[in-house]
C-alpha cells in the first residue's frame, strides 16, 4: 500500500513506493517571473537559482530515486522561451546523479515532449498512443531520465498521480492515494486586527464518490468504491512548489475551483500548513 508523507517546512511529499521512494511536487512554473514580465507587466527578478537549489536538496534529503511532478513544470501553456528551457535545461543537469523524472504534463507544460527528439511533438500525442491512462513517453533532458504521462494521470503502483485540470484516468482512481496539484491551495488567514497572510497549504481527506457518478458516459463504471463495495481512496491537494504563483483561497465563502471534479469531491478533507499544522476542515478555516 502506497504511503504519502510531506516533508515538514516544504511543498512537497515523500511517496513510499512498492521498490523505491519518489519526491512529489506540483506545479514548478519554471519561467514564471518571465510570464509576469510579458503578461502583467510585472517585473520580478528570477527565482531559477532558489528553485533549482531548493528542489536539488530535497531530492538529495529525503534519498529519493524518483522525482515526480503533477503537472505544470513549466509556466508557458505554448512553445517556451529561451530563458524557460533554459532553466529547466539547467535544472535537469543539476539533479543528484541517479534520479529520474517522472512528469504528468500539466496544462502550462505545452509540447515538452517535442524537446525530448522522439517523434512526438504536439500536445496531443500522448492521448492518440494508447488511451489507457499510461500514454508515455519516454527519454531524457540534460542526462537525467524523463518520463512524461498524459495529464489524465498515471498509476504508480498503490499512488494515483494526475494535474487535476482534466478528469482523471480510471487508473487513477484505482489507487490507494489520489494526489493531484493545479489548484495551487491556500488560505487567508487573518487576526483580530485586520491584518491579514496567504498560506500555501495541504488539503488531504477523502474522494466523495458523488461527481464521478454523475459524470457522463463509462469511464468510471465498475468501480468498486462507487458502487459502494470499498471505501473512496484518499485525495491529496499538493501546494505549488512555485511561491509566487499564487492559488485557490480554499476557505474563502462561494470560492470556485479550477479541477472539474473539485470542490465536490473533497469529503472529510482538512487542510495543513506547510509545517504541518492541522487547521481542520478546510470550508471552515
Amino acid at each position: 500500500m502506497a504511503r504519502l508523507e510531506p516533508v515538514p517546512d516544504e511543498p512537497a511529499a515523500v511517496a513510499e513506493l512498492d521498490d523505491e521512494r519518489a519526491l512529489v511536487i506540483a506545479d514548478y512554473h519554471a519561467g514564471y517571473e518571465v510570464g509576469l514580465r510579458y503578461e502583467r507587466g510585472v517585473d520580478v527578478p528570477s527565482r531559477a537559482d532558489e528553485r533549482r537549489t531548493r528542489l536539488r536538496s530535497l531530492l538529495e534529503r529525503t534519498a529519493a530515486s524518483r522525482l515526480i511532478v503533477l503537472g505544470d513544470l513549466m509556466h508557458a501553456i505554448g512553445d517556451p522561451g529561451g530563458a524557460e528551457r533554459g532553466e529547466l535545461e539547467v535544472l535537469f543537469e543539476s539533479l543528484p546523479d541517479g534520479v529520474s523524472v517522472t512528469l504528468v504534463r500539466g496544462n502550462h507544460d505545452g509540447a515538452i515532449e517535442g524537446w525530448l527528439g522522439t517523434g512526438y511533438d504536439e500536445p496531443g500525442d500522448l492521448e492518440n498512443d494508447n488511451g489507457d491512462g499510461n500514454a508515455t513517453v519516454e527519454g531524457e533532458l540534460g542526462g537525467t531520465p524523463l518520463q512524461i504521462t498524459d495529464g489524465s494521470g498515471v498509476r504508480l503502483d498503490g499512488l494515483g498521480c494526475c494535474h487535476g485540470h482534466t478528469w482523471p484516468d480510471r487508473s487513477v482512481l484505482e489507487a490507494d492515494i489520489v494526489c493531484l496539484g493545479h489548484e495551487h491551495p491556500t488560505v487567508r488567514l487573518e487576526d483580530d486586527v485586520g491584518g491579514a497572510r496567504v498560506e500555501r497549504v495541504w488539503l488531504r481527506g477523502q474522494l466523495d464518490p458523488m461527481p464521478f457518478r454523475e459524470r457522463d458516459g463509462e469511464a468510471y463504471d465498475g468501480l468498486p468504491w462507487l458502487e459502494g463495495d470499498a471505501d473512496p481512496p484518499e485525495v491529496v491537494v499538493v501546494p505549488a512548489f512555485n511561491d509566487l504563483a499564487g492559488g485557490t483561497w480554499t476557505n474563502r465563502e462561494n470560492q470556485s475551483f479550477l479541477a472539474p471534479f473539485l470542490p465536490e469531491a473533497l469529503a472529510s478533507t482538512e487542510s495543513y500548513l506547510l509545517d504541518g499544522t492541522r487547521l481542520g476542515p478546510y470550508r471552515r478555516v
